[in-house]
């Protein structure tokens, strides 16, 4: 395309809303067309996120109902869940959709409902809404109207598991997800326990047997054993603002090494722009994702006979969040996959 992609961002006074502006307004591709939060209009992004002050050229806050809607190529709906349908789904089929929320993940209405405690706002749009992990979407990205980006724990999951699930090299029970996030994970909003005093000097659990990313693992999960699959997912909160680190153990299948396990990422993610195996030995770290689009995996041998560990790490704001959703956008739109989201890692 020689003309930039003007876009409209939803939820821009959110982390993920922010983020996602933080890394379009570098991105040769595109035009920030609007910006919309609704609790934040009238303000710039400037009055609520200082560390836009060296941006003053960016689009004034308004209300989502306010934006005018001609002339925008696409959407990014970084809103919270049900909202996000209920306001998508009336806009023109013109307008490419790439949707952070939970809304057009799951593929049954009735799922939804059972983990999101209300009826899904626009399930007539669930069947064609493309589940949008980059890596094993890419076929489908170019023609699709609505992309649904995953969850940040279902992306280190799923890029850590489809690969070795779909070869048939570990099996589908005892399946056991520990995952810690950064504080950002949890939102935006005021809440007692993401305080200071709370999380600081301090690691806990938060939704244990119950969070709302599990279902969405295992429909996806499912697809690449080719069987139901039930996972065991736990979610830590650390004190940390971003990154997120999985340890997942699995069982090999019969015959199966993580000599196995290795050759398969090897060749599945050879020429990855994003997703990097690491030598033979080196665990994973969120230091070394921090900021970036990037995603770091390893495996080990357990020393449970038959089981191995496989560890992920990503920064949950962008592989997990914004910047798999501008990957996203840049193959629906025929740019280079990796436009925008070439800055390496920060560290320290």
């Amino acid at each position: 395309m020689s003309a930039k992609i003007r876009i409209a961002v939803l939820g821009a006074s959110g982390y993920t809303g922010a983020d996602l502006v933080r890394l379009a307004i570098t991105h040769p591709g595109v035009e920030i067309a609007a910006l919309a939060a609704n609790q934040k209009a009238g303000q710039t992004m400037a009055d609520i996120w200082p560390s836009f002050a060296a941006y003053p050229d960016l689009p004034r806050l308004i209300r989502a109902d306010a934006i005018d809607w001609n002339g925008i190529d696409a959407v990014f709906g970084c809103l919270p869940h049900a909202a996000s349908a209920e306001l998508l789904s009336t806009l023109d089929r013109r307008i490419r959709i790439i949707d952070l929320s939970a809304d057009f993940r799951l593929n049954d209405p009735e799922v939804y409902g059972e983990w999101y405690g209300v009826t899904h706002p626009a399930p007539q749009l669930l069947s064609e809404a493309v589940y949008g992990l980059t890596e094993m979407a890419r076929p489908r990205l170019p023609a699709a109207q609505l992309v649904a980006c995953p969850g940040c724990y279902p992306t280190a999951a799923l890029l850590a598991l489809l690969p070795v699930a779909e070869a048939g090299l570990i099996g589908p029970a005892n399946i056991t997800i520990n995952a810690l996030s950064g504080v950002s994970g949890a939102g935006r909003g005021l809440k007692e326990t993401n305080l200071f005093a709370e999380v600081s000097e301090a690691v806990a659990p938060y939704a244990v047997g119950r969070h709302r990313h599990m279902p969405e693992i295992e429909q996806e999960l499912g697809k690449g054993f080719g069987a139901p699959v039930t996972i065991s997912f736990t979610p830590h909160l650390l004190p940390m603002n971003r990154g997120e680190l999985e340890t997942i153990t699995v069982e090999l299948a019969e015959g199966k090494t993580v000599a196995d396990l290795r050759q398969c990422y090897a060749a599945r993610y050879a020429g990855e722009p994003f997703v990097h195996l690491l030598p033979e030995g080196v665990a994973p770290a969120t230091r070394m994702v921090r900021g970036s689009n990037h995603m770091v995996l390893n495996v080990f041998a357990d020393r449970v006979p038959g089981r191995a560990i496989i560890i992920a790490a990503i920064d949950n704001l962008v592989k997990g969040s914004s910047g798999q959703a501008i990957q996203n956008m840049n193959l629906m739109f025929g740019l280079p996959e990796t436009m925008g989201l070439e800055a390496a890692p920060l560290f320290p």
